[in-house]
């Protein structure tokens, strides 16, 4: 019978074994997000495009689910306590090199641990108090967009408005004569058709009565 665990770390772990790949990539991943709380770890595994990334991040909802499941705790004051990976079974493979040599392939595996804990009271007060300010920020963000989106639709409906005000304007206004002579293409034409025998009458009346007046001033010129 095996005796108690006494380097056991508190807290509710997930574990994932076997996993193809090997433990100083995984590692990596798990640098960034231990000591973080969980949504801050989520986070950094949603932004990191490490294909340690995907498996690290289903092996952290597992343990956040234990420990809201089994432990009663609550998700929004979980931290990671512990992130590590060990090395798991290493398969040996061999492929063939020149003159009859063989070259060593190892496929790695290893066996992902995350552990959760609850925060503390004065770590838990300054979470508490960014996640305030941050959405505080946000409700300010979204009453200024939805000011702005206001101030744009007054805007657009007093256009509108004015719009029609100088169209109901324009239909009051009274239609103007149409003049006697419409310009087509530059070109006057007459708004009645021309009698060409009735304007050279016009022309000849007119011509005559010009001599007609200067005959009478040469006729007086010469009485004088």
């Amino acid at each position: 019978m095996t005796g108690p665990k006494i380097n056991e770390r508190p807290g509710t772990r997930a574990v994932l074994r076997g996993y193809h790949m090997s433990a100083s990539k995984a590692r990596v991943v798990l640098n960034l997000i231990r000591g973080e709380d969980v949504n801050s770890a989520r986070e950094i595994l949603a932004l990191t495009t490490r294909e340690a990334a995907d498996v690290i991040g289903k092996v952290l909802a597992s343990a956040v689910a234990n420990a809201v499941n089994n432990d009663g705790l609550s998700a929004d004051e979980l931290y990671v306590s512990a992130a590590y990976a060990d090395e798991g079974v290493t398969l040996k493979r061999f492929s063939p090199r020149a003159r009859g040599r063989a070259g060593k392939i190892r496929k790695r595996s290893c066996h992902i641990t995350v552990i959760v804990s609850r925060l503390d009271e004065e770590r838990l007060e300054v979470v508490r108090a960014a996640r305030s300010a941050q959405a505080s920020a946000s409700r300010a963000r979204r009453v200024s967009s939805s000011r702005r989106r206001a101030d744009q639709q007054a805007s657009l409906n007093q256009r509108a408005a004015r719009a029609a005000q100088v169209a109901s304007e324009a239909d009051e206004v009274e239609e103007t004569e149409v003049p006697e002579d419409v310009a087509v293409d530059g070109t006057f034409v007459p708004a009645q058709p021309l009698d060409v025998e009735q304007f050279a009458a016009e022309e000849r009346d007119e011509s005559t009565t010009g001599d007609d007046t200067e005959s009478t001033q040469t006729t007086e010129e010469t009485d004088k």
